[in-house]
């Protein structure tokens, strides 16, 4: 594994990664890294690591550097990149809808997903108490450390090669974002809708199982007295976007 040397961000390496795997080190077949070395990235083996590096590990390990100050820069370039591209891509948009695309695009489930895609996962160094608990598939894990990683390359390589990662990554996902329609935001074309029909306003009723590290979530859009069919998902958000879908689509056939 490749050491910190200090709490400081060390400077980039000078060449690609190369892959060594050990037995703690999945690094050989990492989709991240294999993509760095497709997109000709130079990222420093060390801010790699940092990036990698949980709190919780870093706490059980006598305080070494975490990964926060990187995805903290991580999440302001995402945040600056997808802006400009939904600025230039979209010329038609009114200000309402592109902040509606970009919150589509750069939210934590996207981001964990992204994630996920990346198998960085694998490349988390956490404390037993996370590792314990499923931290490495841990959606608010996954988002931060994506953010983290972006945040290295763009130390490592420059914002150039930051855009070009965040570009190849996040295009993709603003194109399928443009073509949602009503389903950018289930929640709010629902309440529009039920508005331009007089049904008063729509609430939901939520339940939670699952233990706290694990929560699984349902809601039901209620409007007008009746409830529609239940939305799933991790977080009550995800939940209340499934459910507005359900009674979008329903009170949408009921007009036809």
């Amino acid at each position: 594994m490749w050491p910190v040397r200090s709490a400081c961000i060390p400077p980039p390496g000078s060449g690609l990664l190369t892959f060594e795997a050990t037995s703690s080190d999945n690094a050989v077949t990492s989709r991240a890294l294999q993509l760095i070395e497709q997109l000709g990235i130079d990222l420093d083996p060390q801010l790699f690591r940092l990036a990698m590096t949980h709190r919780s590990y870093a706490y059980e390990h006598g305080g070494l550097p975490n990964n926060e100050r990187l995805e903290f820069l991580g999440d302001s370039v995402l945040g600056v990149v997808v802006t400009e591209h939904l600025y230039r891509a979209y010329p038609e948009l009114p200000e309402g809808r592109l902040a509606k695309l970009r919150a589509a695009v750069v939210n934590a489930h996207s981001l964990a997903d992204v994630s996920r895609e990346l198998q960085l996962g694998a490349q988390i160094l956490l404390g037993r108490g996370e590792e314990a608990t499923g931290g490495a598939d841990k959606s608010s894990i996954l988002a931060d450390v994506l953010e983290a990683f972006l945040g290295a390359v763009l130390i490592s390589a420059g914002r150039d090669a930051a855009d070009r990662l965040i570009r190849h990554l996040f295009d993709p996902l603003v194109t399928e974002a443009a073509a949602l329609g009503a389903g950018l935001d289930w929640k709010t074309s629902l309440q529009e809708l039920a508005a331009d029909r007089d049904l008063g306003p729509v609430s939901y009723q939520i339940t939670e199982s699952g233990p706290d590290h694990d929560k699984r979530f349902e809601a039901a859009a209620v409007i007008a007295g009746q409830t529609y069919d239940h939305g799933q998902g991790t977080s009550k958000k995800q939940a209340e976007q499934g459910a507005a879908e359900h009674a979008f689509v329903a009170l949408s056939a009921d007009a036809g």
